[in-house]
């Protein structure tokens, strides 16, 4: 099976600094990606790279044109709209309808008329993370998704992914600290360090 994902050699910079090198791996329809190691190995900043939001300092990436999402720390939820209008709103900018089980699916169905800025932290995490499911992207790149959810919302999202998002045929990279309950091979981020002394990079914003 062909690679909808493909990573060869590549490496990134944070704040112009080289942190990883020679970072390789293919991801077939299906499969998912687990990143680990210690915080500022770069798991971000590769994320970042790989979803075209910095630019890399060598390798390549490649994946279809317009099929890739990421998803930050930030939910990306509109205080002001109510969560069924947060999620129209997504769905629109994408041309899409909002999925009939989506709200089921993140346990949102009784919060769909309350307006997002009332929500707890774990609510507006939820939310954020339904947009996935509306916005119908096969690659996402997905940094520490769990913040904020209790044990039953992070086995909500492990099956959005796995029941739905992987048994459609998409790929997911994701950066976690914990046990997400998913079938995935792992790649630590250590053995990639960049070596002292190499090629600097852009001095691009990180955000």
């Amino acid at each position: 099976m062909s690679a909808l994902l493909r990573v060869q050699d590549l490496a990134v910079a944070r704040g112009g600094r080289p942190v990883l090198e020679g970072v390789s791996f293919a991801l077939a329809p299906g499969q998912a990606l687990i990143l680990r190691g210690p915080n500022g190995v770069g798991k971000t900043t590769l994320l970042r790279t790989l979803a075209g939001l910095q630019p890399a300092l060598a390798g390549r990436v490649a994946y279809p044109e317009d099929a890739g999402a990421y998803a930050s720390h930030a939910d990306g939820v509109k205080a002001t709209l109510t969560v069924m209008e947060n999620l129209a709103f997504w769905a629109d900018v994408h041309g899409r309808a909002v999925p009939e089980d989506v709200l089921d699916a993140f346990d949102l169905a009784g919060l769909r008329e309350r307006m997002a800025g009332t929500l707890s932290a774990g609510q507006k995490r939820r939310l954020g993370l339904a947009r996935l499911a509306v916005i119908g992207r096969p690659v996402l790149f997905l940094d520490e998704p769990t913040v904020s959810l209790d044990g039953f919302s992070v086995r909500l999202f492990t099956a959005f992914l796995r029941d739905r998002h992987l048994a459609a045929g998409g790929v997911a990279v994701i950066a976690t600290h914990i046990d997400i309950g998913l079938d995935a091979a792992s790649l630590d981020l250590a053995a990639f360090r960049a070596r002292p002394g190499g090629a600097q990079g852009s001095d691009e914003a990180f955000l």
